[in-house]
């Protein structure tokens, strides 16, 4: 009886069969046209007229349509090209490797100068290079940048080409190329394999290239493409890492940037990083692969890697990136960590979320911890497609493709943007108010304490009558054991199922009508970015934070006036392409490559010098070149506590401030051979590029010495003691 095939089987039989028929045919035809060049090409194949090919000046290979055009078409067609089909045109066609020696600053003036918004990048607009001049000279700084002195270069030119005077083909182009969609326009795929179309990753999302806490900075560097162009798939960390939240394996810290091994940038591919932490010592990571995978590292207290419990029903740290089970069955775009929750977004637009969740930062609507990743349904939030999400300190903010936000968690000071019911039971209300108001002695003994219980909690039982009728007046009416007890049984009673709409994600309806493409969630403090660039905020105002000119807090999100008047230059406002919110600090990049900060100064920590002080209005932050003293326009920005980094054109990475390592200070460091000029200013980290494709880093393992047992131990001690006294 012949077996029954189903539908799936039957598709894929019938396509293997027609990819049999169609390779028999081009064999058949490779056969004729070799044979007809064997005989000097006096015989014409019949099927060559009918498809259209033309051979080669040489007749070594048939010439393909692009090659049939003409330089300045294109030269036209490079401008459209993404940056991974530009690298893979370059391996089909050795003449368009030519062309595009040649076309290389016009594609980078293509992408870098959008005046007209219908163009779209982040927010419809860039400015950062004018002038063939100018983009000849950002190349030659990205080439040399960072002076790591690895870059691969995939093709050496012959010496016959040498001598016909060629220029060489500069495959690492291809990888700046990516740097600059991505950076710029925000254009980022996943690798989907053979489905029709490219699951793209949000334009505006926090953590692209870097990403940084309190206590750690994470970097996208390094990697090998295949030619493909995938610099900058690589992770360096640095900083503290006492947790495991650097990845290295170890509980050690980090005073410069060191790669993650195992094959970090090279089999897996990293497109967005995310560093999260707070101020209570604790820190985790977080890795989004090329494929839409989740990994994570650090601390396991909180649940907030989201592996759940161990063989030992414990929460351990995580020393090196390990994936994120629970998220397998979806295909992530987006990740955010905070200080103890993280959050990811899938290419569906559902929001999944874990971690500790005792504010109603995971927005469940309620405070229980999860400690995998759980779909958030609450306040109709799967109903929406979400395009990105971002965590801060106790709570979460998301921006959807229709440029709505939906903000949920701890709502004090204001950073959830809109008005919120409390929580139904407050502990630290229920332990301050359980305060002695006086002392009192009853019957001239050991004064007893007189409790005030909270004005809206009733007595759990009947007061009993006072112990001694000559007691004072206070003391009528009152029985101590049972308002102790109603007080207790409050704070017993502290549930994980609350109703407040903190729990709840909920829309920011003051924004009605503007549309969002970015959020960053900070300490206690929220930036929001409009398609337009125009940039809002609201919670605390302390440091200034809030770009107010004052330190008041906003309750509801309020733009930021500043960046509407017009800039040094003359020109129109200023319009923001990419900003990141702290621990009391904020700073965003324009569209013209300019870097500003606000908030606290002390430790340098936004660029802006080293005393403490107070910056209430966004202040332009000077980077510079330290070899030429050349400015440095810059893409993108990320803030923490005590440091911040700004990641160039160029693909450089700047460091304002610093994370003391080691027991040391934190701020940035001063000593003899610091100059006066740079001190509190943004200084480029040495040695480092990120988007420089470099060979992978090979662990060495230790050999010992000498491995012997039983009978073979005596001579296998003899060995070493000579080896040692040698040495």
């Amino acid at each position: 009886m012949p077996k029954v095939l189903d539908e799936d089987q039957l598709r894929r039989k019938q396509d293997l069969e027609r990819r049999r028929i169609v390779r028999r045919q081009a064999k058949t035809a490779e056969q004729r046209e070799r044979a007809a060049r064997h005989d000097g090409g006096s015989r014409t194949d019949p099927h060559r007229h009918v498809t259209g090919e033309s051979v080669s000046s040489d007749g070594a290979h048939p010439q393909s349509p692009l090659e049939r055009l003409p330089q300045d078409a294109l030269q036209v067609v490079c401008y459209h090209l993404a940056a991974a089909d530009l690298g893979r045109l370059l391996l089909c066609s050795t003449h368009f490797s030519d062309i595009l020696a040649d076309a290389r600053l016009s594609y980078v003036l293509a992408r870098l100068y959008r005046p007209n918004s219908a163009v779209s990048g982040t927010v419809g607009y860039t400015d950062l290079c004018r002038s063939e001049t100018a983009a000849r000279k950002l190349l030659e700084q990205s080439y040399g940048g960072g002076d790591t002195g690895q870059l691969l270069v995939r093709r050496k030119l012959s010496k016959a080409a040498k001598a016909a005077g060629q220029v060489p083909v500069p495959y690492e182009f291809v990888s700046y190329a990516r740097f600059l969609e991505q950076a710029v326009s925000g254009y980022a795929t996943l690798d989907t394999g053979h489905a029709a179309e490219p699951i793209r990753l949000p334009r505006s999302v926090q953590g692209r290239f870097a990403s940084v806490s309190p206590e750690h900075s994470l970097c996208r560097v390094g990697g090998d493409g295949q030619f493909c162009g995938a610099g900058g798939s690589g992770v360096a960390a640095w900083g503290v890492g006492r947790r495991g939240q650097l990845g290295h394996g170890k509980r050690r810290d980090e005073r410069l940037p060191r790669r993650l091994r195992g094959g970090i940038g090279y089999a897996v591919r990293i497109v967005q990083v995310s560093a999260g932490g707070g101020l209570v010592r604790v820190a985790h990571s977080l890795l989004l692969t090329s494929t839409g995978r989740v990994l994570s590292f650090g601390t396991g207290q909180y649940g907030a890697l989201g592996h759940g419990y161990s063989a030992a029903k414990q929460l351990p740290d995580v020393m090196r990136p390990q994936y994120v089970e629970g998220l397998v069955h979806v295909r992530v775009c987006c990740v955010a960590a905070g200080e103890l929750h993280s959050a990811v977004v899938t290419s569906d637009g559902d929001v999944y979320t874990w971690g500790d969740g005792f504010c109603g930062q995971l927005g469940h609507a309620d405070k229980r911890p999860q400690l995998a990743p759980r779909q958030v349904t609450a306040g109709g939030l799967e109903d929406e497609v979400v395009a990105s999400i971002s965590c801060g300190s106790r709570h979460t903010l998301a921006v959807t493709e229709d440029g709505e936000v939906f903000s949920w968690g701890l709502g004090h000071f204001g950073v959830l943007g809109r008005s919120f019911t409390p929580f139904d039971y407050d502990a630290d209300a229920a332990v301050v108010n359980f305060t002695v108001e006086e002392t009192l002695p009853v019957d001239g003994a050991v004064p007893i304490p007189v409790a005030r219980i909270p004005d809206n909690v009733a007595p759990a039982v009947d007061s009993f009558p006072p112990r001694d009728a000559a007691a004072p007046a206070l003391l009528e009416g009152r029985n101590f054991a049972a308002e102790l007890m109603a007080h207790l049984d409050l704070i017993a009673n502290l549930s994980l199922d609350d109703s407040s709409d903190q729990c709840i994600p909920k829309v920011i309806e003051s924004l009605q009508g503007i549309p969002m493409v970015g959020a960053s969630a900070g300490h206690r403090h929220s930036l929001l970015l409009s398609q337009e660039g125009a940039l809002y905020s609201c919670g605390a105002g302390s440091g200034g934070c809030l770009g107010h000119g004052d330190t008041q807090s906003q309750m509801h999100p309020v733009r930021i006036t500043a960046f509407d008047e017009p800039e040094e230059d003359g020109s129109e406002r200023t319009r923001i392409l990419q900003m990141s919110a702290g621990v009391d600090i904020s700073m965003a990049v324009s569209t013209r490559g300019s870097v500003y900060g606000w908030g606290k100064t002390d430790g340098g920590r936004i660029g802006l010098g080293m005393a403490r002080n107070q910056v209430t209005l966004p202040r332009r932050v000077s980077v510079y070149r330290e070899e030429d003293g050349s400015p440095v326009l810059a893409v993108d920005v990320e803030c923490g506590y005590v440091h911040s980094i700004v990641v160039g054109l160029d693909g450089t990475i700047h460091m304002c401030g610093g994370v003391g390592v080691e027991g040391e200070a934190d701020g940035q460091e001063q000593n003899e051979e610091s100059k006066s000029a740079t001190v509190g200013k943004a200084r480029a980290v040495p040695d480092f590029n990120v988007w420089h494709r470099l060979p992978e880093p090979k662990e060495h393992a230790p050999k010992e010495r000498w491995k012997k047992f039983g009978k073979y131990e005596v001579k296998g001690r003899r060995q070493m003691l000579e080896q040692t006294a040698d040495s």
